[in-house]
């Protein structure tokens, strides 16, 4: 039976990463040990990290006005991390759309001023507010958005134009689709979800931004001390760079964001397509609001939800439980699940209608 795994993250990986990634495991390029036993100052592990920030610029057409960083920590550290750096007891705006975005808030109200510049939060975070309602503070150190919002199961379709520097927590749906680097002033991503397993965070900074870092800032929570050090001031984490670097040289086998980006569109418009048609099932989410990576829906009642996820398990279609702080269900369709997963869990989906 063929199994589909629908987790928000640590999330599904290319069957063709995975396979590679085995049969490296224990002798990489010959050398009689893994990537996890290599000297990350030793001759072959350098060309790694190397490779895994060129992909990264060659994908996402990063120009030199940017950093590419590998930081520990994940996107919660980022979320104060950030902060640190870029705030200095200033003003900020924050966009409060979803979970995540609230916690980004909270933790830079630990290094400055936080204006919560819209929120959906009433009506449980089910779109992203019209930019013409956003109550912008002037004069603000950056704006902070969450691009997708794996929880509620919204997404930005187009981002917000602001004289402050947009920074972005792209966790979700990095690489997802094709967007403008340079309309940014910041990226970051937790690789857990679409680039690799958990254990590195991508950060993309301008470079011009980090001329903010003071020097009252730890040394490991400082920006300047990746980028001065290539990411490898301290021992970085090796095995999940080298992960990052197998996707996204698979990511140019399928021919780049651009393609990617089809497949994700085709994907998610087959599973609203088919909720719509029906009434068994529902999804909260505005549909100018909907997001292509984390779909969220509700079978008639809470039991029905629990029956469902735990057939669809034994079906071989996993980890379709919805997040603890909403319930319900949620199919993540991370750039690795394939179409054939969608159409798995559609044709499961119509069949539990049928029997419930």
């Amino acid at each position: 039976m063929a199994v589909y795994n629908f987790s928000a993250g640590p999330a599904v990986l290319p069957k063709k990463v995975m396979e590679r990634a085995q049969a490296e495991f224990c002798n990489y390029k010959d050398s009689g040990c893994g990537v996890m036993e290599l000297s990350h100052r030793g001759k072959l592990y350098e060309p790694i990290i190397q490779r895994a920030e060129a992909n990264v610029r060659e994908l996402m057409n990063i120009s030199d006005d940017y950093a590419v960083l590998f930081v520990q920590g994940g996107a919660s550290m980022q979320f104060a991390m950030l902060a640190m750096n870029l705030l200095n007891g200033g003003t900020a705006n924050y966009a409060d759309t979803g979970v995540w975005g609230a916690k980004a808030a909270k933790e830079a109200k630990l290094f400055g001023n936080v204006n919560i510049c819209c929120s959906s939060k009433e009506s449980k975070y089910d779109h992203i507010p019209a930019f013409d309602t956003w109550n912008l503070v002037d004069n603000a150190a950056y704006l902070h958005i969450t691009s997708n919002n794996t929880v509620a199961g919204t997404q930005y379709r187009t981002f917000p134009k602001t004289d402050a520097p947009l920074i972005s927590d792209m966790s979700s749906d990095i690489m997802s689709r094709v967007i403008n680097v340079n309309d940014f002033g910041m990226i970051y991503a937790g690789a857990q979800k679409n680039l690799g397993p958990s254990g590195v965070a991508l950060v993309i900074i301008r470079k011009d931004l980090m001329e903010r870092v003071q020097p009252n800032v730890p040394t490991m929570l400082r920006y300047t001390t990746y980028f001065e050090n290539g990411s490898m001031f301290n021992t970085p984490p090796t095995y999940s760079v080298y992960m990052l670097a197998l996707v996204t040289d698979y990511f140019k086998e399928l021919g780049g964001i651009a393609a990617i980006e089809k497949i994700n569109e085709k994907k998610a418009a087959m599973l609203y397509d088919y909720l719509d048609s029906t009434s068994f099932y529902n999804t909260p989410v505005q549909k100018d609001s909907r997001s292509l990576m984390n779909v969220v829906f509700r079978t008639p009642s809470d039991e029905l939800d629990a029956k469902f996820v735990a057939e669809a398990r034994a079906n071989g279609l996993t980890d379709l439980k919805g997040h603890r702080l909403v319930g319900g269900c949620r199919a993540s369709i991370y750039n690795a699940m394939p179409v054939e997963g969608v159409e798995a869990l559609i044709k499961f989906m119509k069949e539990f209608e049928a029997a419930n």
